[in-house]
């Protein structure tokens, strides 16, 4: 995760930007389920109506509320509400609340504290219910009772008729330590009836103070239903700009890292000397710039999406479920952990299964190089079954990991939703009884199973995140594998530069190399100068170090013990550029890149004139077979010259080098795929291109370094011997072997007569 982290940091202003926008879409999403609730509650169950006190009231309804008011708080409710000029329905006095009043949210929650058991009991006694009849019932009796002991019985006709006044008419009669005891009395029956019915009972009561004045409560239902609507659909429209921004923005952000790694690979692979590929394969080289690198491409877009939103949906839906109901937060507790006992099992059998996949991944890449590459030997030999039963191996023992994985991976999505559904029930379960206690609200119940789902999607989200972290992190550890990576090769500190007239002189002065990691000498003690105008020539059995001995000259490798110089400067004090750049080097097998002939000859001087590339043509008898093309030097050159004969892409190779124009030619075996008379008459045109230039030819056959002024045997990493052709002949064994293997006795015997 570290390495992943690592990557994203150069995007660290792009990463900020994402966060704020998640930031605005968890709220749009957070605020959603609230809306649906007032919509259920307030909308629906209270026909609209937000308000926590009455805003107009009659004058009937008004003195009615005071009755159950507090002596001491009576005067503070007559002072916030004034006599209405509209007209209602309602004959008599309307009062409405003062408008400074309806802006001050401390004055309407002081009123709602003050009037909220008022209008609950008044609500109780309107409402014509059984224990509303009763205690009117039995509160006539009472005064009935009372009043006849006070009065003399000859004025018992002139009683209060009892029967026609309504309990608000009792109350008013009452006096007010008689009423205080009553209402307390009430009150005690309510104490223990949860806050939510008594914000009900004040809506209901509200709604009947509105009906009584004859105000429209449908079109009052109407209007808050769609003005909470509108709210929604303008949040979720937010939140669709916001995820649509953020699905941009982390797409691009991906993409970036993707490229910006790709290049940074391609860089460091370009940059490792050969010691680097001997440790990385090619397959594994390809599939770590393109297989991997696409899962940290993938992984980034899902943590910038998914992984920095879920925590924040999260913290979001719990804070507004500890606000919704705690009672039933222990079902959130109780869903997360389910989900992170699942995720965990899952963790534990299918994380060791992502390396295991990657490395079969580069297995499958290799054999299908290899059997690609050596397509012409497999049908020569008739082993097309061997091979496909050597990649159907490779293919199956992928396919088989890779069903593991996914068959485990879709077994956590029906876990995963049998939970949530489990947790659904038993919300609705729990929130049905809450309901039915009068402790929740319908429409709170509704909003607590949205949060849930969102709270419980966001551990989803991260626990499925931390299921596919593993292979992303071994990608990431494969990428950063290649970048971290020691390059033996490194050009110096303070780079010397070559003398302006050097020619191009090459000393081995007691020149040893060893392979990294390797325990003996490959090259030992080699000794030689390699002058300018002369051909030094390498020559021994197979194995005994001639293409290496060359390659270290390119640094394509560094001598592990004495120094090779050019012009007497080390070549390790020059830039691997500058040092190049006076090499024309041509590799041991022709390698031609995609394009045209022109550019494969102008490849290492690419601004080369036309007469120079003819020139270059010309001298490695490459000039005939081009003409004959139909294009000529435009003709087309496929991927790796595959459209060239062997000896027509070695003759390529050699132009190119000419076409440099360099003060060192390397020569690696490059004669090998020509014909004789091709090799003479290319030997002789480079003879006159290269009379002022050091000429450096490893070679198997004796007739392309007969006229070498230097040839150099060597057998097993030892020069054994150090001459011309004739003084060799008689002084080396193992080049007599050479030469007697490859020339008729009769040119032995006349060299040899030259030489005595």
């Amino acid at each position: 995760m570290r390495k992943l982290f690592k990557f994203l940091k150069p995007y660290g202003g792009a990463v900020l930007a994402i966060l704020c926008v998640l930031i605005v879409q968890a709220y749009c999403d957070l605020s959603l389920p609230t809306y649906t609730s007032d919509i259920v509650n307030v909308g629906i169950q209270q026909k609209g109506i937000e308000e926590k006190i009455p805003y107009e009231i009659s004058g009937e309804d008004f003195g009615h509320l005071l009755l159950f008011v507090p002596a001491d708080k009576q005067g503070t409710v007559e002072d916030a509400y004034e006599e209405s000029a509209e007209s209602y329905e309602y004959n008599g006095t309307v009062l409405r609340l003062k408008e400074e009043i309806r802006n001050d949210n401390d004055r309407i929650q002081e009123l709602s504290e003050i009037l909220g058991r008022p209008m609950l009991l008044c609500a109780g006694f309107d409402s014509g219910s059984e224990f509303a009849v009763e205690m009117e019932t039995q509160m006539k009796k009472q005064m009935e009772e009372k009043m006849q002991e006070q009065i003399d019985l000859q004025i018992e006709a002139q009683l209060p008729d009892f029967d026609q006044m309504d309990i608000y008419d009792i109350f008013g009669q009452m006096e007010d330590s008689q009423l205080e005891t009553v209402v307390g009395e009430i009150e005690e029956q309510f104490s223990s009836m949860p806050e939510t019915m008594v914000e009900q009972s004040a809506a209901l009561y509200i709604e009947n103070v509105y009906e009584n004045l004859g105000i429209d409560l449908d079109q009052k239902e109407t209007h808050y239903i769609l003005k909470t609507g509108g709210k929604m659909l303008a949040l979720a429209a937010l939140g669709m700009l916001a995820s649509i921004l953020v699905g941009l923005l982390a797409s691009r952000v991906g993409a970036h890292v993707g490229r910006g790694l790709r290049r940074d690979v391609f860089r460091k692979v370009v940059g490792f000397s050969s010691g680097e590929f001997d440790r990385f394969s090619t397959a594994s080289l390809i599939t770590r710039s393109t297989n991997d690198i696409q899962q940290i491409q993938l992984l980034t877009v899902m943590i910038l999406r998914m992984v920095l939103y879920a925590p924040i949906m999260a913290a979001g839906g719990i804070f507004k479920v500890l606000r919704t109901n705690v009672d039933m937060l222990w079902i959130i507790a109780l869903a997360v952990l389910l989900i992170i006992l699942v995720v965990a099992v899952l963790f534990t059998i299918v994380m060791p299964k992502f390396r295991v996949v990657q490395n079969l991944v580069d297995r499958l890449n290799l054999v299908s190089r290899e059997i690609l590459t050596g397509l012409p030997v497999i049908r020569a030999f008739s082993t097309e079954k061997y091979e496909e039963q050597r990649f159907d191996k490779a293919n199956r023992d992928l396919t088989r990991t890779n069903l593991f994985v996914n068959r485990a991976m879709t077994f956590m999505m029906p876990v995963m939703m049998l939970i949530m559904n489990g947790v659904t029930v038993l919300i609705v379960w729990i929130g049905g009884h809450s309901i039915n206690d009068g402790t929740m609200q319908v429409g709170d119940m509704m909003a607590f199973i949205q949060y849930t789902m969102q709270i419980i999607m966001s551990f989803l989200m991260i626990c499925m995140i931390s299921v596919m972290l593993p292979r992303a992190a071994v990608s990431a550890e494969r990428v950063d594998e290649i970048l971290t990576s020691d390059t033996l090769i490194h050009d110096p500190e303070d780079p010397a530069v070559f003398k302006k007239d050097g020619k191009g002189e090459v000393v081995f002065d007691h020149v040893s190399f060893r392979y990294p990691g390797a325990e003996e000498h490959v090259l030992e003690d080699i000794t030689f100068t390699a002058k300018p105008g002369q051909t030094t020539a390498f020559i021994g059995s197979t194995g005994s170090g001639k293409s290496t001995l060359v390659n270290l000259i390119p640094r394509f490798y560094d001598v592990t013990e004495g120094k090779i110089t050019i012009d007497g400067t080390d070549i390790r004090d020059i830039t691997q550029h500058d040092l190049r750049e006076r090499l024309g080097y041509v590799p041991q097998k022709g390698v031609l890149f995609s394009g045209d002939i022109r550019s494969n000859i102008l490849y290492g001087n690419p601004d080369g004139s036309e007469e120079e590339m003819s020139e270059a043509a010309e001298i490695a008898q490459a000039a005939e077979f081009i003409r004959e093309k139909k294009e000529k030097y435009q003709s087309p050159i496929s991927q790796g010259g595959s459209n060239v004969s062997g000896g027509q892409k070695q003759r390529l190779s050699i132009a190119r080098a000419v076409a440099k124009h360099p003060d060192v030619y390397i020569f690696d075996d490059s004669f090998s795929a020509l014909d004789y008379k091709t090799d003479v008459k290319l030997r002789n045109a480079l003879k006159a291109k290269t009379k002022e230039s050091t000429v450096l030819i490893v070679a198997q056959r004796i007739s392309t370094i007969l006229h070498a002024e230097q040839i150099i045997v060597l057998d097993d990493g030892k020069v054994v011997g150090r001459g011309t052709h004739r003084e060799l002949l008689k002084s080396c064994e193992e080049y007599y072997q050479i030469a007697s293997s490859q020339l008729s006795e009769q040119e032995l015997l006349q060299d040899m007569k030259e030489v005595g």
